[in-house]
């Protein structure tokens, strides 16, 4: 596990006992590379994440599918399937938020917080399985950290643990050319995020002085 990690306070009946990494080369996720997915804050809209003090990692919605939600198991299926993919969007962000700098990695993540999903879908009642289309990113992210849904689940335990977990809103109704947009927050060690903020800031993509900074120390 990593440093970070080890120097928790997660209860030993709790802790993970398996390199995330490996899971995620399992799944097939990728995870880019240094000089596409590490560039500059310069002239963007948002942040796609936020680092707090605290310890929590805020990251922002990613969309997912490309075709609106029906009632129907083939458009479902199809929303999950884009929900899931937008998950391996976010770990892959999630990585080099934790890692440019060397601080940590994802195996310094604590737990899953709480995930928010938007649903493309008609309102007003004609569609009721935003929950099920959620399941694809709820279900990703436990394969990956741990939960009873997770691809290496036995009768509901994971014995990986349950790190993936997380409160959840799922919601229909909402209007877009995509399926869904997700979004999440992760618990990580407060010694973690004081190591990031102070070698390189609290928002990722990098301020341009500090991928520059980034980038000489490599």
């Amino acid at each position: 596990m990593g440093k970070h990690y080890d120097e928790s306070i997660v209860p030993s009946e709790l802790r993970r006992d398996f390199d995330v990494y490996g899971r995620i080369k399992d799944l097939g996720i990728n995870l880019g590379n240094f000089e596409d997915d590490v560039v500059s804050l310069t002239a963007a809209a948002i942040a796609a994440g936020v680092i707090h003090e605290s310890g929590l990692v805020y990251l922002s919605g990613t969309p997912g599918g490309s075709y609106s939600m029906e009632e129907n198991m083939e458009r479902i299926e199809h929303g999950r399937a884009g929900a899931e993919e937008a998950a391996d969007v976010l770990i892959r962000r999630l990585h080099w938020i934790l890692s440019c700098g060397g601080e940590g990695d994802l195996n310094d993540i604590l737990y899953m917080v709480k995930a928010l999903g938007m649903v493309v879908s008609p309102g007003g009642g004609q569609f009721a399985s935003a929950p099920a289309v959620m399941n694809g990113f709820s279900f990703r992210w436990q394969s990956v950290f741990g939960g009873g849904n997770s691809s290496y689940a036995i009768d509901g335990v994971d014995p990986g643990g349950f790190a993936g977990v997380h409160a959840r809103s799922a919601m229909g109704g909402f209007d877009g050319r995509f399926s869904i947009e997700p979004e999440i927050i992760v618990a990580i060690p407060p010694s973690l995020a004081t190591a990031i903020i102070s070698n390189r800031g609290w928002v990722f993509p990098l301020p341009p002085v500090m991928l520059e900074k980034l980038k000489a120390a490599r």
